[in-house]
């Protein structure tokens, strides 16, 4: 089987989609600050995005790996278990950062937002995840999940800054 990865870099719909809206390019994967987990295990940068946020893989493996995200403000957060959920997540909420309540009314209003800059904004998703050969949840049920795993975490998943061993501040709380 294709890795997502791959398939994003040869399926254009899905490319451009994840790039924007999505905010997520696959060839900015350095953060500007040196960090590790506090668990101390694996830590792999593989995507960016334009505000030098990072998407970082957790651990051994391969996209299977939990997928953790820091902004360049010094917050962190698991966002998913695997690139599967990552990409959902992406392609049917990309103003997941703007949701501080989860709730299926914010995202509407966000979508809504999005929608009148983008009004074929549902059929580029649409395309995208065709591309990439992904199923889609709803927008209540992709936001509740990363919700459950950024909350649910622990300390496996900490993201330092290495130099001062401070710890990022979480992105989303209970």
């Amino acid at each position: 089987m294709q890795s997502l990865i791959t398939a994003i870099r040869e399926q254009d719909d899905a490319a451009d989609f994840l790039a924007w809206p999505g905010d997520f390019d696959l060839d900015h994967g350095d953060h500007v600050e040196e960090v590790h987990l506090a668990s101390g295990a694996a830590l792999e940068g593989f995507a960016g995005d334009g505000a030098g946020g990072t998407f970082f893989f957790c651990g051994e493996g391969g996209e299977e790996r939990p997928v953790l995200y820091a902004d360049s403000e010094g917050g962190a957060a698991l966002m998913a278990i695997g690139m599967p959920e990552l990409l959902r997540l992406l392609l049917v909420a990309p103003w997941w950062r703007d949701c501080h309540r989860f709730t299926a009314e914010e995202s509407q209003e966000l979508a809504a937002t999005y929608l009148e800059d983008m009004p074929d904004l549902m059929a580029a998703r649409d395309r995208a995840a065709a591309a990439l050969g992904l199923d889609l949840p709803t927008e209540a049920d992709a936001l509740a999940r990363l919700r459950e795993v950024a909350v649910g975490a622990g300390e496996e998943f900490v993201l330092v800054y290495t130099p001062e061993n401070l710890p990022y501040a979480p992105l989303i709380r209970n």
